[in-house]
Parts: structure tokens; sequence; C-alpha cells
């Protein structure tokens, strides 16, 4: 018996319910086609006969069949060349590929699967095993149409989560320009001195943040701060903060309190760490902490009083080369309620530097997690004594990256450089 391909609709309807397979019977005898399509209709499968390589092929490339019973030896092509082209139409199919044959030989039966032939039934067909050979091949086509349901859920999937993935880095890139926006005034000529901002976030934004504000004419007001953690929330903690100590809103600069006179004058570092402590454990639900660094600057003197709060020690460069590590150190500010904290003068001298460093500069790890630590610091500011301004932030990054062996680094990376002058002749 013969049956006509079913039409388009008719196979999407049969391999969407499983049943019946379609099943195409090769052969270039019409009894031994007719012997087994009699038995495949009665197991239920639909049937459609070729009777030879040429008319498979032709047939196949109208409707792939499930599964195909191919005789080995028939005139115009063979049933393994019918294999290798079947294989090339049903691709995005798999279809099973059962050869009938009469050869025993294991080269031959080598030759077959090496052709794409996935089993082999000797011929007469004894109809129990090629009712045993189609049930293990509806179990490989059942286990491959699972897998390919399964990998478009993967690759929707994964399709919607570039898709988020996409948005998201969109919405960092802003963050991150808003971020680098907070201290876009990264260099500043005084009439004593020049200052220099450095920031470099270890992802799109992070939490480190370095600034400065007008106390009045001849003093200035710096912050360093790094907050816990990396990423968005860090980010947007360092955010609000920098509102506490705002250069362009100095009544809402809790760092400052206006005279009598009308005049700005800058609080006490300590006290003001210790109102930014009691803000943070108060007022933001936040688990984050920080270390932070305050320092109020005489432009005209070179005097420097600061505040620390956990972050790295300041580091005075003099005018010889020679380097010292000052301060007291402290506690983080977010960590403990009532903490206090100290504050210590520094002295600058006419061509002397202040340099203020986030960890992320002594705890950059080289390539065996050995980190740079203060004795590595002082070397490379040795050798950076005669590089001056932005640029001497810009050749501290290329050999911290040098050291790393990395143009990336685990952890934010930011600073303050204050080049001290001398006082103005009056």
């Amino acid at each position: 018996m013969f049956l006509a391909c079913p039409s388009t609709a008719d196979l999407l309807a049969t391999r969407q319910n499983r049943v019946p397979r379609l099943v195409m019977v090769v052969d270039d005898s019409k009894l031994q086609r007719r012997i087994l399509a009699a038995y495949l209709t009665g197991w239920g499968f639909a049937v459609v006969e070729a009777s030879s390589g040429d008319d498979a092929l032709e047939k196949c490339r109208h409707c792939v069949p499930d599964m195909v019973l191919s005789d080995w030896m028939m005139p115009g092509i063979s049933g393994l060349e019918f294999c290798r082209a079947f294989r090339a139409l049903s691709q995005d199919e798999y279809g099973y590929f059962i050869l009938l044959t009469s050869k025993h030989e294991k080269a031959e039966v080598a030759k077959g699967l090496d052709s794409g032939a996935d089993d082999f039934l000797t011929k007469p067909v004894d109809p129990d095993e090629l009712r045993a050979r189609l049930a293990a091949g509806e179990r490989i086509l059942e286990m491959q149409r699972e897998l390919t349901e399964k990998n478009e859920i993967i690759w929707d999937t994964l399709g919607e989560l570039q898709r988020i993935y996409d948005s998201l880095d969109r919405d960092l890139i802003a963050a991150e320009k808003l971020q680098k926006s907070l201290i876009s005034d990264t260099t500043r000529q005084f009439a004593t001195g020049r200052l220099s901002l450095m920031l470099q976030s270890s992802g799109h934004v992070g939490g480190d943040l370095v600034g400065f504000f007008p106390v009045a004419s001849d003093k200035l007001g710096l912050f360093a701060m790094d907050v816990s953690g990396h990423g968005i929330s860090s980010a947007l903690m360092t955010a609000r903060l920098a509102g506490y100590l705002s250069a362009s809103a100095p009544d809402q600069n809790i760092a400052l309190h206006r005279s009598d006179d009308g005049s700005y004058r800058m609080n006490p570092p300590d006290e003001v760490i210790v109102k930014i402590n009691e803000l943070l454990l108060s007022e933001m639900e936040t688990e984050h902490y920080l270390t932070l660094l305050l320092a109020q600057i005489d432009l005209n003197t070179g005097k420097a009083i600061i505040s620390q709060a956990g972050h790295p020690h300041p580091v005075v460069q003099r005018k010889d080369g020679r380097i010292e590590h000052c301060g007291t150190g402290g506690y983080p500010v977010g960590l403990l309620e009532n903490a206090t904290y100290e504050q210590f003068t520094v002295q600058l001298h006419p061509g002397d530097r202040l340099l203020i460093l986030s960890d992320g500069v002594t705890e950059c790890p080289d390539s065996d997690g050995n980190m740079l630590v203060e004795i590595g610091l002082d070397d490379m500011l040795y050798d950076l004594h005669d590089v001056e301004g932005p640029r001497m932030f810009d050749v501290m990054l290329e050999k911290l990256a040098d050291f790393s062996r990395s143009e990336s680094f685990p952890d934010d990376v930011s600073g303050i450089l204050l080049e001290f002058q001398g006082a103005r002749e009056m």
C-alpha cells in the first residue's frame, strides 16, 4: 500500500501529537515495500514508499520523514548514498535511519555507520526485531525532540537575558558618566599649589570617590572615601555622601558653617566624621560602611589638618624625594555608634606634595597574589618623584598595570594629589 506524502498541516499535527510517526520505506522491490508497509500501518505508523534512492530523495525534499527503512543495494544511488543525502536534508529535524542489508561483515557495518545510519536490519526482516528497532528509534527521536524544545527554551531565555543585560549595561554606562561627573574637575591650579584627582572604578561604577570644596579664598577641603563592596549600591552610597560634602551647595555641606560675616568656615574634620557616622547609622538603612579621610588645607601656609577613618595613611613626599606615611588610622564610618576620631596636622613646605590613595593601590595583587603594599608604593613614588600633576596618576596606573599584569584592577583605585608650590609673597 502506498500512502501519499502528508500535507504540511498534517505533518505538523502528526509531530505535535507525536503519533503516528511518518516512516519512509525505500526498496526497489515492490513486494518488499508492501510487506514492510503492512507491518508499519498495523503498528500505527504513517507510511510513504519510494522505489529508489532518487525517488526517496525527491520525496524527502517535500517532507522529511521521522524514520527511514532503506535497502542498501538499489539501482541508481545506493542506500549509503541516499543516507548521506538524507542527513544533509534533515539537519533541523533529525530522522532515524535503518539500513536493510544482507551484509554481515564488520567493515561494511562500519561503513554504514560512517555514512550516517543509526541501525541495521538483516534481510529477510523479522517483524519482531523490526518492531523492537523502531521502538528504540522512537525513544531516540523523543529524546531528540525534548532536547530541541529545551534548547529552544534555553535560547529564548538567553535572548531575554541578553536584552536585560543590554538594558542594564546602558544604565550602568549612564551611571558611570554620572559618577564621573561628580569629579568632572580633575585638576585645579591655585596660586600656591595644584590639585589633581584620579578615579578608576573596577567596574562601570564603584564605591570610591574623591573630591574637594572651597572653604575660603585661602583654604580648601579635601575628602576621599571608599564604600564597602562594589557596583551600583556602593555607587549610590558615594553619591549620597558626596551631597553631604558638596562644593556647589555650601549651605548643605556639613563640613562647613556660615560665620557671622557671611563667610564660610570649615568645621574640625574629626567632628565632621563623627556627624557622618551618626547620619549613616541613624538615617541610612544600609549594610555598607566606608573608610573616609577629610582634610582642611591652608593654601597660604601649607598646613593640613586631617582626620582619618580607616582610610589608608596619607603620604607626604618631600621636595628631596623622602616619603612619610602619616595618620592615626581610626575606625571605618558606619560600624560603631558613638565612635570618636582624632585629627593630626601635616606641614607641607614648598616643593612637597600630599598624596591620598585608596587601598585599591596598596592592595593591588600581582599574578601570584602578592599585594603591592606600602613598600611597593614607596618604590613607585621614588620613581615618580619628577612626574607632576595629572601625569603622575597616569604613570602610576601604568606601573600598577605592569605590576598586576592586567589593565583592570580587582578594586576601585582613587587618589588626590596636592602639590604645594609655596606661600604667596605679600
